[in-house]
């Protein structure tokens, strides 16, 4: 009969001289429930320190492969989560363009979305809250950036998330400029 550690760890043991089941049961019949005998633990093999090291190595490296798999996907999530909100941003900007006949200033940013600016020539055209949150931040937990006139687009604006990198100018830039 397997012993207690041979089931739980697959192993197999070697039963003690004499102890079979058939020998067993000859010994217990007649007497009513007694408890099975013990298995001498010297005969049963469990796993070694180095095995269980060895184990633990393999799923260290395993770990490892998985978290670094994990952070290019990450990046390129968070970009396109900033270029969609980098589109997000065209609705309520035409919006404001259509009750105001302008964008917003650079001075007044995207903040002129929530609450009428103080320096509006005609305020009671402002037909706002434009967006229904607070203005979002990028991906990367920084304000977008707002430019009117814009460099790109001097006709309109110019909206851009910092990228990863957090610098302004560098590759790593997704601006509305790249994802119309």
């Amino acid at each position: 009969m397997p012993s207690f550690c041979a089931f739980i760890l697959g192993v197999r043991c070697a039963s003690p001289p004499g102890l079979s089941i058939n020998s067993t049961r000859r010994r217990l019949s007649g007497v009513g429930y007694r408890s099975s005998p013990r298995v001498d633990r010297r005969h049963c093999r469990g796993l070694t320190l180095i095995e269980v090291l060895l184990v633990l190595a393999i799923l260290v490296i395993i770990a490892s492969l998985a978290v670094t798999a994990y952070g290019p996907i990450q990046r390129k999530a968070y970009m396109r989560a900033a270029e969609a909100q980098i589109k997000a941003f065209k609705t309520p900007l035409q919006a404001y363009y259509l009750d105001l006949n302008c964008y917003p200033t650079t001075q007044q940013g995207l903040e002129a979305l929530r609450s009428p600016p103080g320096d509006l020539p005609n305020p009671a055209k402002w037909n706002g809250p434009y967006l229904d949150s607070e203005v979002p931040l990028d991906p990367w937990g920084r304000p977008y950036q707002y430019e009117c006139p814009g460099r790109y687009n001097p006709d309109t604006y110019d909206l851009w998330s910092l990228g990863p990198d957090g610098q302004n100018g560098t590759d790593d830039d997704i601006g509305n400029w790249m994802v119309e």
